[in-house]
């Protein structure tokens, strides 16, 4: 009797616990692996191997990347995609004795013509005298470089050749996280590779000019340049990038939208470089506490103006330091990374206006867009020594009057410069040299005025100064 009561107790328990240990028809089929074999086999034929040899003196160190410094920020990436530079020698002047090919590096990528234009990364074919294609048959051919782009790190390389396996061009705008994709290409010289994951995050940003797609694609030195495909074999991406600690694979991978590279390489095709625009700002992103501090509230948006280019488009459109660029052309500026991209696709001449906010209120501004050297200069900056310290007020601050020189050499109308630092101020990180031009949105004249000012403030409130430091100017926030 005691094991009839016990079915009946638990019968309805196992009745409601079917559908739980029995998946559905769908579910079932959701569950299955996907696979790549189609996929690899229409799309492997269009992916090649690129090695490049650089020529040297042949008693001369041969460097994988001579003109990038140790401590410069890319030197690692670099290193990471030309893993087996030549043994260093002694180095001899650049005409001493005859020359020789070197290794130079070796990556992927994909024919999009039968007549044979190929894409790739700039980082592959940068600095190469001589570049070979090999194709998935075998077939070696002769590359030549149409145009690099460094800024988004799409080059165009032509092989001459016709009738070629082309690669189909695909949506990177449809791709949805989680969505399963491939890579192709030959990790550590090791030819049409294929490797797969799922898309980890979209727009990305990691670079200047593009929202990177994120991959957990198994990508090593040697994928650089090569596709990313989705499921369909269309290519989304240029696998481009990785994070790691290593140098090897750490299960993140960036990828080029494949529309943002097609746009580059038609203008490397037409004019063998690309034009963009620009109007003469440096930017940074607005934190939250600069968002309420300035009254532009929340969330933070838009893009903050640290410095504005002397006689540059934005300069003579009136933007000013500490203003916070809302809009171009009626385009939100939702994130700063925003801003360039937006301008960088704006034909140079064209005349656009900008949505700023400044002082608790929006105006909109008119400005030329001019077009962006090839190069970007770097500006010499000055430095002065700290006058004597002058009494600190109760921010921990020794200010003093900006001389009219001073004024104009900065293209400020009114600051102050701080000779002393201490406290509050102290631990915001201002320094002796800083010169302050706002104060929660007013504009500081002089030190008397400033003073004064800093001394009614509520000493429960946070503070937010326009600190301009160099060539720069930033919000800081005093904390109270």
């Amino acid at each position: 009797m005691l094991r009839r009561f016990a079915a009946a107790l638990f019968a309805p328990l196992l009745v409601l616990a079917t559908p739980l240990l029995a998946p559905s028809a769908h579910a079932q089929a959701t569950q299955v692996l996907p696979d790549f074999a189609d996929l690899a086999e229409r799309a492997g034929p269009a992916v090649v191997n690129i090695r490049t040899t650089a020529r040297v003196a042949a008693n001369a160190g041969a460097l994988p990347f001579p003109d990038i410094d140790e401590n410069d920020p890319m030197y690692e990436f670099f290193r990471r995609f030309f893993p087996n530079p030549p043994q260093q020698g002694p180095r001899q002047g650049p005409n001493q004795g005859p020359r020789r090919d070197v290794p130079r590096g070796l990556g992927s990528g994909f024919i999009i013509s039968a007549d044979g234009y190929v894409l790739t990364n700039a980082h592959v074919v940068d600095g190469a005298d001589d570049i070979t294609v090999t194709l998935a048959d075998r077939r070696e051919f002769k590359g030549k470089v149409m145009g690099a782009d460094r800024r988004t790190d799409v080059a165009l390389v032509k092989i001459e050749a016709t009738g070629l396996p082309s690669i189909k061009i695909g949506d990177p705008n449809k791709v949805r996280v989680g969505e399963w994709v491939a890579a192709i290409g030959s990790p550590f010289g090791l030819e049409n590779t294929v490797t797969a994951g799922i898309v980890s995050a979209k727009a990305r940003e990691t670079g200047e000019f593009l929202p990177f797609i994120q991959t957990d694609v198994a990508v090593n030195p040697g994928n650089s340049g090569g596709p990313l495909l989705n499921m369909r074999g269309e290519v989304i991406g240029i696998n481009s990038q990785i994070f790691t600690t290593s140098g090897g694979y750490n299960g993140i991978s960036f990828a080029i939208p494949i529309d943002e590279a097609m746009n580059v390489q038609q203008q490397l095709r037409a004019a063998g470089r690309v034009i963009r625009g620009r109007i003469g700002v440096g930017i940074e992103g607005v934190s939250r506490e600069v968002a309420e501090a300035i009254g532009l509230g929340a969330p933070p948006r838009g893009a903050m103006v640290n410095s504005v280019e002397k006689d540059g488009p934005a300069a003579k459109a009136g933007l000013e330091p500490g203003d916070v660029i809302l809009r171009f052309d009626g385009r939100a500026i939702e994130r700063s990374s925003d801003l360039p991209r937006i301008v960088g696709g704006t034909k140079p001449g064209t005349n656009s206006t900008l949505t700023v906010f400044r002082k608790g209120a929006q105006r909109d501004l008119k400005v030329q867009v001019a077009e962006m050297p090839q190069d970007r200069p770097r500006s010499a900056r000055t430095t002065e020594t700290p006058k004597p310290a002058a009494p600190a007020n109760a921010l921990g601050l020794g200010v003093s009057d900006v001389s009219a020189e001073k004024m104009k050499e900065l293209g400020i109308k009114g600051g102050v410069q701080v000779d002393a630092v201490d406290g509050l101020a102290a631990s915001a990180g201002l320094r002796p040299g800083d010169i302050i031009t706002q104060m929660n949105s007013t504009d500081v004249q002089n030190a008397r005025q400033f003073n004064e000012a800093v001394a009614k403030l509520d000493a429960k409130k946070d503070v937010a100064v326009l600190v301009r430091r160099g060539e720069a100017s930033r919000y800081v926030i005093i904390r109270r």
